[in-house]
């Protein structure tokens, strides 16, 4: 192959590789209205990598996600970071998050949790910095169904809180 042929290769396929490496940031949040129980489920889809950054960050140590080393403590340091950083009110009214507990799938942590529905829901506010300290580019969508009303929010750190009315 002459000299042109691979230098116009690099140039072509050089752009190529540099957007496969780029990595995008974004946490996924489900919250499911089940009436009869009188509760929001919430189902959250997380990369491991991420999420280990951020509590890597805050507590200066590895945690393993997902391994057979992962550390101890690990739903306690989980539910606090989701307490520190998930706020939901329902109709207007503060909810706790209450965290279940958790399942891997690939690269992702799948973090299940509660929020109390005493009244039928009406709106559903909520305030998300999950990985905000550790991604400026991070996005965490909101998706929402209440009695089969299907919404959607993209939270950032620009826009960290929105609200959702059925």
């Amino acid at each position: 192959m002459s000299l042109l042929r691979k230098i116009m290769l690099l140039l072509i396929v050089l752009p190529l590789l540099s957007m496969a490496v780029h990595k995008y940031y974004v946490a996924v949040f489900q919250f499911e209205y089940v009436p009869a129980k009188k509760v929001v489920q919430v189902t959250s889809r997380i990369f491991i990598d991420d999420l280990e950054a951020a509590l890597q960050k805050k507590h200066g140590r590895k945690f393993y996600l997902g391994t057979s080393a992962e550390v101890k403590d690990v739903d306690n340091i989980l539910k606090q970071y989701f307490s520190e950083n998930v706020h939901v009110k329902i109709n207007g009214k503060d909810q706790s998050v209450t965290f279940l507990g958790k399942e891997t799938e690939d690269d992702i942590l799948i973090c299940y949790s509660k929020l109390a529905a005493d009244t039928p829901v009406k709106s559903i506010q909520v305030h998300n910095t999950v990985l905000f300290e550790v991604f400026e580019e991070q996005q965490n969508i909101i998706h929402a169904n209440v009695n089969r009303n299907k919404k959607s929010l993209l939270l950032t750190n620009d826009k960290p809180q929105g609200e959702l009315e059925f």
